[in-house]
């Protein structure tokens, strides 16, 4: 019996110090301590609560209220399957004062979100905000990462994020109040989110031809509804749905309704990301007052999903798990295409910066989430290193998939490309952006040949041996 309780003495012992751990003090440190040490067991409750930030020292940091003077707010649960499948909880944050933690514009309302389910690093959200910058989206929200200590628990490396509501410096349009009936107040603002969790308050539709997938509408702005507020969100919805699925691909019915060039916006971030979840959950749009203002999509929110498929040569509303809503259709109409490829071009301008963004981000973190490890070590990012690579693998491999498709292949770190320029009698005269293109990849050692590059293929081509490329054959960069 003695060897027994020894033995569980010892495992005991072993059990928490695997998961006892202490800030890296690289980050800022935020302190917070409920009343009388109260867990955080609710999405739907505040609890009172006193709150500190340490900056450490750190250059661009500043400190708010201290161990000796806390400031007083509220705080409870967030999220939904990040708050049921993980031991690492998020939390929603309410200040009693507006304040501009760690730089971020003043408010009262931020997230502490954990990131548990980020593998990669916690690249996939800080990607997401990052490319929703790149692609200046009207707002995208903040992010920094800071170490967070509950109750004199450490409990890990968070990221203090602002949350998406309406407000001047965050969703800018006219605060809709609750049971509004005035026809002219109640075509907006509105805050709307489809969302793939059911509440009894939603707006629901049929998608149209959408394989029956009910659609849900979690409205923001407004909260409460009344009965014309619930009908025109009704009646807007359903008829932008029925002018989506319109069979004339030439109609533009569509567009009175979506503003598309912010849709465009938006659609590449979600590819860019290869975020399987875009247009199912947490895909938020806003709208602004009056009767020929449009929906806007955005804010991103949520890449949990990003770079989760096997594959990264297929659309997000391809070979996915979730159904995502409108944007297969979308896709179809030439107006959206051409709007997509210019927008194309504003990323692929801005893109050979986001490889540094990144390196700097792990840079950052790195101390931060080798603690977080010790703390939270059934899951998080043990080898920062190798999430980093395999984040960067997955996102080169699908911006050259979708430059081939989008733009002309031609500007892609790591991969050299090269036009057949001459003449054939098949072919006619080739010119450098209607030739075939070979690309040649230095990581995978392949070469490609393009033939969707060819815009005057009249006859067909084949290769008919194989044979040096000497001679006549010129290539160029």
């Amino acid at each position: 019996m003695m060897k027994k309780i020894v033995l569980l003495f010892v495992y005991l012992l072993c059990v928490v110090a695997a998961t006892a751990a202490n800030p890296s003090g690289t980050l800022p440190v935020m302190y917070i301590n409920t009343t009388d040490k109260a867990p955080i067991v609710s999405k739907e409750d505040y609890l009172t609560a006193t709150y500190y930030l340490d900056s450490k020292g750190l250059d661009g940091y500043q400190s708010i209220g201290s161990a000796d003077a806390p400031l007083t707010m509220q705080i409870k649960g967030r999220g939904n399957y990040t708050w049921s499948g993980f031991d690492k909880k998020p939390y929603r944050l309410k200040l009693d004062t507006k304040q501009p933690l760690l730089g971020m514009k003043k408010s009262k309302h931020f997230g502490l979100l954990a990131a548990a389910d980020d593998n990669l690093g916690f690249l996939r959200n800080t990607v997401g905000f990052e490319v929703s910058r790149m692609m200046e989206l009207e707002w995208t929200p903040s992010q920094q990462p800071v170490e967070v200590v509950l109750n004199g628990d450490y409990i890990g490396l968070y990221f203090l994020t602002e949350l998406i509501r309406v407000d001047a410096d965050r969703v800018n349009v006219v605060e809709q109040v609750d049971g509004e009936t005035l026809p002219e107040n109640i075509t907006g603002g509105w805050l709307v989110e489809i969302d793939n969790y059911d509440d009894d308050f939603q707006i629901k539709i049929n998608e149209n031809k959408g394989n029956g997938e009910v659609m849900r509408f979690t409205h923001k702005t407004p909260e409460v509804l009344s009965q014309e507020q619930k009908d025109y969100l009704t009646n807007l919805v359903t008829a932008v749905d029925e002018a989506i699925y319109n069979e004339d691909k030439s109609s533009t019915d569509w567009e009175n309704y979506i503003d598309i060039n912010e849709l465009a916006k938006f659609y590449i971030v979600q590819e860019v990301t290869d975020n399987g979840e875009s247009f199912h959950g947490s895909c938020y749009w806003h709208k602004e007052r009056g009767a020929d203002t449009k929906l806007k999509f955005g804010p991103v929110w949520d890449f949990g999903n990003s770079f989760q498929r096997q594959t990264t040569n297929s659309y997000i509303f391809e070979n996915t798990p979730f159904h995502q809503h409108w944007i297969g259709e979308i896709v179809k109409y030439p107006a959206f295409q051409t709007a997509l490829k210019e927008q194309w071009k504003l990323f692929m301008q801005k893109y050979p910066s986001l490889d540094a963004f990144i390196e700097e981000f792990i840079s950052k973190v790195t101390p931060a989430a080798a603690t977080d490890y010790e703390r939270w070590n059934a899951y998080g990012n043990r080898d920062m290193t190798g999430a980093k690579n395999s984040y960067l693998e997955k996102l080169h491999a699908k911006v050259e998939w979708l430059n081939d498709i989008w733009g002309d292949g031609s500007s892609l770190p790591g991969v050299t490309s090269w036009y057949m320029v001459g003449a054939s009698t098949t072919l006619g005269s080739w010119q450098p952006g209607a030739a075939p293109k070979f690309s040649y990849d230095e990581q995978k050692e392949i070469y490609t040949l393009h033939l969707d590059n060819v815009d005057n293929l009249q006859s067909g081509f084949k290769i008919i041996d194989r044979r040096d490329w000497t001679g006549d054959i010129q290539m160029c960069s």
